[in-house]
């Protein structure tokens, strides 16, 4: 098993969950793709964005239902100052995941951490688990709750 996919299943645990973390043979790199793969509408898939503080580098976390996107100018509100996209080679080294299978949580260092509001209209969603073929199903308040994220308006269809 891949490290990714252990350091996500001990932020599971640590949370006080059963991880049931679910290899799939097909890729879900994108939202489109992982809901195809699990049956269930895009905005189930919880898609972990990272961004950068334009000031700092330091990387910031938005949680968004798999339809929408990130408002840069609503997220700089939140954040207080101006956010670009991460490069990829920050977030692999950074958060230990790659492109594509960014898990909202057990990155190597905490993040602060936005999650769309769209996210609590479901019962259930599916995040990343570490791998693009991984994911996991969680309740989005209890998602909230472990990535230690604060719900806002930060998404734009």
């Amino acid at each position: 098993m891949s490290s990714s996919v252990e350091r996500v299943e001990r932020a599971l645990e640590q949370a006080g969950l059963v991880p049931r973390v679910r290899a799939l043979a097909q890729s879900t790199r994108t939202a489109q793709e992982a809901a195809t793969a699990l049956g269930v509408v895009v905005d189930q898939i919880a898609k972990s964005i990272i961004l950068e503080a334009s000031d700092s580098q330091h990387l910031l976390l938005f949680i968004t239902a798999g339809g929408n996107r990130v408002d840069l100018a609503k997220a700089a509100a939140l954040v207080g100052g101006a956010v670009r996209q991460a490069k990829p080679e920050a977030i692999r080294q950074r958060t230990g995941f790659a492109i594509g299978g960014v898990a909202p949580v057990g990155h190597l260092e905490p993040l602060p951490t936005w999650m769309d509001q769209t996210l609590l209209s479901f019962a259930c969603v599916w995040a990343a688990g570490g791998t693009p073929n991984h994911l996991f199903e969680i309740a989005p308040d209890r998602l909230a709750q472990i990535a230690n994220a604060t719900t806002a308006d930060f998404a734009e269809r």
